[in-house]
């Protein structure tokens, strides 16, 4: 299986088992509870025709999850020891169970089973689980209709229990003498309506987004949870699995439901009712982004929110021994992959810049990891092995280098040593005489 999709599905898991994860083990009867919730919800399984999950399959990848360390690793797919043999429920009695189930729309299931065997439409030693055929049917739609949904205002219990985030349409700002349209990408504790971090951009993709988010991560410490909507750069696989490397669950509103998200929605509406009315027209990105924040800091966290009845910092700051600490390499969760060939002169180039791989790899497709902001630590790998990190191009230093060493056909004899020359080679450094 490719490693994208044993990502893909390595995600999935981590999202199911997420809310289980901060639940003590003396807490069985919330835990229980949860796991009821989970395997009672349809899902929407990658690279799965199923739609529902067992206890066991949830109890099973919380235990490799944490008997791991919490390595994502862990929830990765194991090769199927029945490779190439086929299944119970072949596709022509599945059809014919469905055709079945479409004529007697309201009997139960081992009616349902009786009339097929009466019938001759199964053989006389099938077997298989309800749970099975409770599945085959709900993929074809005949499940009993959903209940209408409850959606009852929510709380989250502590601090950093639950992010919502969102982009907004912000003002024009003069960027390079012309008019910009900025977005403003914002972070919302829930418990205490406290902003992590919000920040204007010229461009609502993306690596802005992850950029805004490391720099909330490292003010306010890491969530457990992650609330967004559906938007593009919202789904992407790239974010996803930075969240689960950092142990965040990611979580997305169904679409045309954005009630869940209504706290980061007020918000900005008191963005646009009482802030932006007092600004200057045509500021710079940069000074935009200084009001914005030194609003932040001076009028919304310090005053008492209409909910909470107290100030947004004072009610997260009442919570800080509960905070997980973001750590020095938090971009390493976020690097972007991509596939380079490694030129004969051992070059590769990334972003507009020249490195230099190791001799061993000419000529090889390798695949770099690499982060917008640290454009000079660029680790790679070769058949998903690492290979230490690339080294940025000195042509200076490889022309001294070359210039040093004789030919071998030139037919001379040992030349006199030149003096020493300043530069780095490789990390080894070369000093003045």
């Amino acid at each position: 299986m490719e490693r994208e999709k044993k990502e893909k599905i390595a995600l999935f898991r981590f999202g199911v088992i997420a809310p289980l994860i901060a639940i003590k083990k003396t807490e069985k009867g919330e835990r229980e509870r949860r796991i009821r919730e989970i395997t009672q919800v349809q899902w929407d399984i990658p690279y799965s025709g199923r739609s529902f999950i067992c206890r066991s399959a949830v109890l099973e990848w919380l235990g490799r999850y944490e008997a791991s360390g919490r390595k994502l690793e862990s929830l990765y797919p194991k090769d199927r020891a029945d490779q190439g043999r086929s299944r119970v429920l072949d596709p022509e009695t599945a059809q014919s169970l469905v055709t079945l189930k479409q004529e007697f729309k309201n009997a139960s299931l081992p009616a349902l089973i009786k009339i097929a065997h009466e019938r001759k439409m199964l053989s006389p030693d099938f077997k298989t689980s309800f749970q099975t055929l409770y599945r085959l049917f709900q993929r074809h739609g005949l499940e009993n209709p959903e209940p209408r949904e409850n959606h009852q205002a929510f709380e989250a219990e502590l601090v950093n229990d639950l992010w919502q985030s969102d982009a907004m349409h912000g003002p024009c700002v003069l960027e390079g003498g012309k008019l910009r349209k900025a977005y403003l990408f914002a972070f919302l504790d829930d418990y205490s309506r406290l902003i992590p971090h919000a920040e204007f951009y010229l461009r609502e993709n993306l690596e802005n987004y992850v950029d805004a988010f490391l720099k909330a991560l490292a003010k306010r410490g890491l969530p457990r949870k992650l609330y967004l909507d559906n938007g593009p750069s919202f789904r992407s696989h790239h974010l996803a699995h930075g969240c689960a490397s950092l142990g965040i669950a990611l979580i997305h509103a169904r679409a045309y439901r954005p009630q869940g998200k209504g706290k980061i929605e007020r918000w900005f509406l008191t963005l646009q009712t009482q802030w932006l009315p007092t600004l200057p027209k045509n500021l710079p990105l940069a000074g935009l982004n200084e009001k914005l924040q030194d609003w932040i800091d001076t009028q919304y966290h310090q005053t008492p929110h209409s909910t909470t009845g107290q100030k947004p910092l004072e009610r997260f700051l009442g919570h800080l021994h509960l905070l997980r600490p973001a750590g020095p390499n938090l971009p390493e969760a976020f690097r972007f992959r991509t596939q380079r060939k490694v030129a004969s002169d051992r070059t590769v180039s990334l972003a507009g810049r020249l490195f230099e791989a190791p001799v061993g790899l000419i000529a090889k497709t390798v695949t770099l990891l690499w982060h917008p902001s640290r454009p000079e630590r660029i680790e790679v790998f070769y058949q998903e092995r690492p290979h230490g990190f690339l080294v940025p191009l000195e042509r200076h230093v490889n022309y001294r280098l070359r210039s040093r060493t004789p030919s071998k056909d030139s037919g001379q004899g040992p030349q006199p040593t030149p003096p020493p020359q300043s530069g780095k080679l490789f990390g080894t450094e070369r000093s003045e005489s």
